[in-house]
């Protein structure tokens, strides 16, 4: 008799227990869709713009050197242009630094929270742009003597100057696979892709304001400015580099009190309780009353594991799309820091800038080029997309850019000579380029690594595939300088055409790839998207357990 009863009460314990694992698996499953079907609102607005302008002070940093290059060259060289190693280095320093902040904070924030990162990396971001401000050289060029004046016997511009863009780069890296994640994690599934690419839409704003700033700047020393005094120009690049910490810093309180997402604390954590709270408390509509506790019952659900990487990625089904996302922004990457870092050779090439004589007129138009190509390229190109993503999706976009994009470079590659003496039509067509980058390749290769992986692994995903995208900037960094010059005079960009064919043959690699490697997700939610069964994600519950009242973390 005593063995029945005990055997009737474990059977009553389990049916129990699987009444509570149904439980939480349905209150999961109620909050992500309050999530996915929330209204549009104010919440999301902001999530937006805090994740945004983090954007905009990195593309502000990072293609600022395209003018500020040009400064250097004048104010520590005597010339419009460093030594080619020189500016090799400082252009390289900052995709080196992001490929390791991408990799690194992408897994970071798997393993110890999104909230927990955010903000760390925009204070690298404006710690860095501060002390690059300030850095100094042993020897300034002072042409009317044509000789080097010394300030220091120790430290060099060069190499402190590569140092900081490198620190710069690993935080503007940190921001890729967080912003996205916490703009894809709290965003709802109509708006999903419009509101990861507004995020990433604000480079396009940093690359023009970088232009107006250097602009602007410029203009104002005109009357400092000669070809025999060019000590006002360190001036110039230092302003036009501290004003891109100005956005930074005031983004910053509003990133390090933005809450942990809903997604990470259940899935994550494994605690549905508190995230029902705090997706209540986000949207603020109170549907799920915010209570006192004094028990949580985590969940069990699949968590980070080397072994769990291995197994989930080792299915090729999944792992095809990590493999398409690296691949197709590796050989974006290769095209788009190829050219974008070095607008201001190839406009000079064209003879857009002038002899390099006039130290203001070079500098005046280098920035006029940069906003012209910004303005009728870069930003259009950008938030075309916003508007377009969820509409068109994100697949078709891509497919459509690397299409354009290779027939744009193959027409540069064939007929370079004969466009290069016609500057409007080189501009155009370099400008139509830039367009399609931004409206194709640039966008949806930001957008598909926030959403395709599962939440346990979303960030490293994105990490891992960002990553990648500078390792491709890496190398096109290092090949443009190595093979520019081939078959002619320093300088003359002899081997430019054939340069445009290579680009041509990388984007015509990025369609082949996303056609076949790809998915669309645009209609569909996260989970839905990570391929793994959804109605049994809870397999059980962890025994209660105790903690303070009053437990409000993360709605901060």
């Amino acid at each position: 008799m005593t063995e029945e009863i005990k055997d009737n009460r474990e059977i009553k314990e389990q049916i129990s227990e699987v009444k509570i694992e149904n439980d939480y698996g349905k209150k999961r499953r109620e909050a992500l869709a309050e999530i996915d079907n929330a209204k549009f609102g104010w919440f999301h607005i902001k999530t937006c713009i805090v994740a945004g302008v983090g954007f905009f002070a990195d593309a502000y940093d990072i293609f600022a050197i395209n003018l500020v290059a040009v400064m250097l060259g004048y104010v520590y060289y005597g010339k419009s242009s460093l030594p080619t190693d020189i500016d090799l280095g400082i252009k390289v320093a900052t995709p080196v630094g992001t490929f390791i902040g991408q990799f690194g904070f992408g897994l970071l924030a798997d393993l110890l929270g999104r909230k927990r990162m955010y903000g760390i990396e925009l204070l690298m971001i404006i710690f860095s742009t501060l002390a690059i401000c300030l850095v100094t050289n042993a020897s300034v060029f002072d042409p009317k003597t044509s000789t080097f004046i010394s300030n220091s016997s120790v430290l060099s511009m060069q190499g402190l100057m590569i140092f900081w863009r490198v620190i710069l780069g690993i935080g503007i890296g940190g921001d890729y696979p967080l912003s996205a994640i916490i703009a894809s994690e709290f965003a709802t599934t109509k708006r999903r892709g419009a509101m990861i690419a507004a995020v990433f839409a604000m480079q396009g704003i940093g690359i023009l304001c970088a232009a107006i700033i250097s602009t602007v700047t410029v203009a104002a020393f005109q009357s400092s400015i000669s070809p025999t005094d060019y000590s006002h120009i360190d001036y110039i690049w230092r302003i036009v580099t501290g004003c891109g910490a100005i956005p930074a810093t005031v983004a910053l309180y509003f990133r390090l009190t933005i809450p942990e997402t809903p997604r990470y604390t259940m899935d994550i954590e494994r605690n549905i309780d508190q995230a029902a709270q705090d997706i209540a408390t986000v949207l603020e509509h109170g549907t799920y009353k915010p209570r006192e506790q004094e028990v949580v019952i985590k969940v069990e659900a699949p968590q980070f594991s080397t072994a769990d990487f291995f197994r989930y990625f080792g299915n090729w089904t999944n792992g095809k799309i990590l493999f398409g996302t690296s691949f197709t922004w590796f050989v974006l990457d290769v095209a788009f820091y190829g050219i974008g870092l070095n607008n201001n050779i190839i406009l000079g090439n064209i003879g857009f800038l002038g002899d390099g004589k006039d130290p203001y007129e070079t500098l005046f138009k280098a920035s006029v080029g940069n906003i012209i190509i910004a303005l009728l390229g870069t930003v259009p190109g950008y938030w075309v997309t916003v508007f377009t993503v969820d509409h068109w999706g994100r697949r078709p976009i891509q497919l459509m850019g690397f299409g354009a994009l290779t027939v744009l470079f193959a027409i540069l590659s064939a007929a370079y000579w004969q466009i290069k003496p016609i500057s409007w039509l080189f501009i155009i067509i370099f400008t139509l380029a830039q367009f399609f980058f931004n409206f194709g390749p640039n966008a949806t290769t930001f957008v598909v690594p926030g959403e395709v992986f599962p939440t346990r692994y979303r960030s490293t995903g994105h990490g891992i595939s960002a990553a990648s995208g500078k390792l491709g900037a890496i190398i096109s960094q290092v090949g443009f300088f190595k093979l520019k010059d081939i078959g002619g005079e320093p300088g003359k960009l002899a081997f430019i055409d054939k340069m445009f064919g290579i680009f041509a043959a990388f984007m015509f690699a990025g369609l082949v790839v996303t056609y076949f490697c790809i998915p669309e997700t645009k209609g569909l939610t996260l989970e839905e998207l990570s391929n793994e069964d959804q109605d049994s994600f809870v397999k059980g519950v962890h025994k209660p357990t105790i903690v303070e009242s009053n437990n409000t973390a993360n709605n901060n």
